[in-house]
């Protein structure tokens, strides 16, 4: 792109791992085949591991309720899924909640902020909203609304507000 700069570093790693959460019923599973996919056309090799809850339908916002899909590529042959994600994309304060315990420190962190709200919060077992304090210091946090962004994008095509946030996995 002519006459734009890029103030940030790349950085170039051998081999990434990344990890879609959410309720389940989100998308995760759909955002990792469809990651998946997209990685393998640049000639990646790859591994999943797709994770459903064990509950059928455990309340939405709850940890039982969690649903993720973990993904491993890299320019070289990979054996396994990945023990540790360098990278979680966390829909909720649940799915945050649930993995946060896998994820080693200085791990990215994207999280969807529009469903960080009290009661969410409390369903998912805090007192307090983490993002707003010092208890996610040691990963690089990147807080963004992508409920709200994606209604934004899909405003033109007149859906409501629940059918276009449905969408916030794709955009994710």
């Amino acid at each position: 792109m002519t006459g734009v700069a890029f103030d940030k570093p790349v950085k170039q790693l051998d081999r990434v791992i990344i990890r879609f959460a959410g309720d389940s019923g989100d998308g995760m599973q759909l955002t990792g085949d469809r990651f998946t996919q997209e990685s393998a056309v640049f000639g990646n090799d790859l591994v999943t591991l797709p994770n459903f809850p064990a509950e059928i339908r455990a309340p939405q916002g709850t940890l039982p309720g969690v649903s993720s899909f973990q993904v491993h590529f890299a320019d070289h042959d990979i054996l396994t899924a990945g023990d540790a994600p360098d990278v979680l994309v966390a829909m909720n304060p649940a799915a945050l909640r649930a993995n946060l315990g896998d994820l080693p420190v200085g791990a990215t962190i994207i999280v969807d902020t529009h469903d960080f709200t009290a009661r969410n919060l409390a369903k998912a077992g805090y007192d307090a909203n983490p993002l707003d304090g010092d208890d996610l210091a040691e990963y690089a946090v990147h807080p963004v609304d992508l409920t709200g962004m994606t209604v934004a994008a899909v405003k033109e095509f007149g859906l409501s507000r629940k059918d276009a946030a449905r969408a916030k996995n794709m955009f994710a």
